[in-house]
C-alpha cells in the first residue's frame, strides 16, 4: 500500500505543469489553484515545443516557464532528465500533465514517484494513447469522457483518481464530442489535483482510495448538448 502525497495542510503544495498544446486545461488550473484558499500552486510550466500556446498563457499569469526540446538530448533519458533539472530547481513536489505529447520515461518516474498525474480524453482503460475522443466517436459508444490517472510506466495505464461521463449525441462530430469531453476535463483535473495534493489517495494495487470531501465524488456526468 502506498500513500501518495500525504502532506500537513495547510501547506501549499508546488506543482508544475508540462504542456505541448494550447492550455486549456492548464487554464483550468491555473484559475482553481489562485483561489483563495486553494492547497496547491503552479510554480513553473515547462513544455517540449516553444511556442506552445501553453507557454502564453502561463506568462499571462506571471507563472515561471522553460522549454525542453527532444532534439537537443541525446536520448530520451536526456530529455527526462532535463525536465527533472526544471522541475527540480522550482522545488516541484507534485506534476501534471495537460496535453504533454512526450511519454513519461524513469528517471521523471523515480523523481515523482506517484506524484505525476494526467488527464487523458478517454474513459480509461478503454482508448488509451492518441487521440482518445477520435477512437470513442469511431468505435461508435454512447457515452465517452475523460480520465484523471496517477502516470505509470505505460501508455495510459496508471491508477485511476477521477472520471467524467458526457453523452455521444445523435449527430455528433468528433469535434464536437471533443469540445464537450474538454469541458468535462476542466471540471475534474482542478479536482482530482486538489484532492492529491490534501494527501486524500491512497494507492492499494491498481485501485485509487480517496477520502472525499463530503458532498463530493470521484465521477461526474454532464448529459447537456
Amino acid at each position: 500500500m502506498s500513500d501518495p502525497g500525504a502532506r500537513s495542510l495547510p501547506e501549499v503544495a508546488r506543482v508544475g505543469v508540462l504542456a505541448s498544446g494550447g492550455g486549456t486545461n492548464l487554464a483550468a488550473l491555473i484559475e482553481a489553484t489562485t483561489a483563495q484558499g486553494s492547497p496547491a500552486r503552479i510554480v513553473v510550466v515547462g513544455a517540449d515545443r516553444p511556442r506552445a500556446g501553453a507557454l502564453q498563457r502561463a506568462r499571462a499569469a506571471q507563472i515561471p516557464t522553460f522549454v525542453v526540446l527532444k532534439r537537443d538530448h541525446p536520448d530520451r533519458r536526456g530529455f527526462d532528465r532535463a525536465l527533472v533539472e526544471q522541475l527540480r530547481a522550482h522545488h516541484v513536489e507534485w506534476v501534471c500533465l495537460a496535453g504533454f505529447m512526450k511519454r513519461i520515461g524513469p528517471p521523471m518516474l523515480d523523481a515523482f514517484p506517484s506524484r505525476i498525474l494526467n488527464i487523458h480524453p478517454a474513459l480509461l482503460p478503454a482508448f488509451p494513447g492518441l487521440d482518445g475522443q477520435g477512437q470513442a466517436h469511431r468505435h461508435g459508444v454512447r457515452i465517452a469522457g475523460c480520465t484523471v490517472h496517477l502516470v505509470d510506466a505505460g501508455t495510459d495505464t496508471g491508477p485511476i483518481v477521477a472520471q467524467g461521463a458526457v453523452p455521444v449525441l445523435q449527430g455528433d462530430t468528433e469535434h464536437n464530442l471533443q469540445q464537450r469531453i474538454l469541458r468535462m476535463e476542466h471540471t475534474i483535473y482542478p479536482a482530482a489535483l486538489r484532492w492529491a495534493v490534501e494527501g486524500r489517495l491512497t494507492v492499494e494495487d491498481r485501485r485509487v482510495h480517496i477520502d472525499l470531501p463530503e458532498g463530493e465524488a470521484p465521477w461526474w456526468f454532464d448529459p447537456t448538448p
